[in-house]
């Protein structure tokens, strides 16, 4: 993979819209704002399947890749959950995600897909995690001895 000066902003940048736009998914459908659950101006009732359950996972998964915390398991069951949703929603009325409504379904999906398995980057909370636990090691990953100062 082709890296510059840039790579890891733009990378967390990625990380935090894609973050958000699925956690506003989940607050839509969940509290019913933002033009409700389906743009029904209402939330979807607590409990239903697969709809509320949907939106819960939408909004805690999308929040958790936003800040960077835990972002490799929510980006899993986020990409899951997407890919549940088009298999199960959208792909029953056509083939193609053009023909079926499923376009944000299908880039959700892969879109944690990439980031479950690239990972939140330095500018993330894991990656501050990562890092202060590194500055506390005498050794980095490959078992090298590090100078901490």
């Amino acid at each position: 993979m082709r890296s510059n000066r840039l790579t890891e902003a733009i990378w967390a940048l990625f990380r935090i819209v894609i973050g958000l736009l699925f956690a506003l998914h989940g607050a839509s459908t969940v509290f019913g704002i933002f033009g409700g659950n389906r743009g029904s101006g209402h939330a979807a009732a607590v409990g239903t399947w697969p709809g509320w359950y949907a939106g819960v996972i939408q909004l805690t998964c999308g929040l958790l890749v936003l800040v960077g915390l835990l972002t490799v398991p929510a980006a899993v069951l986020a990409s899951g959950s997407m890919a549940y949703a088009y298999f199960t929603v959208h792909q029953p009325n056509g083939l193609l995600p053009l023909q079926n409504g499923g376009d944000a379904p299908a880039l959700f999906c892969w879109a944690f897909l990439a980031i479950a398995v690239v990972g939140a980057g330095p500018w993330s909370l894991d990656g501050l995690r990562r890092a202060r636990g590194t500055a506390a090691s005498p050794a980095t990953d490959s078992g090298t001895a590090v100078s901490v100062t």
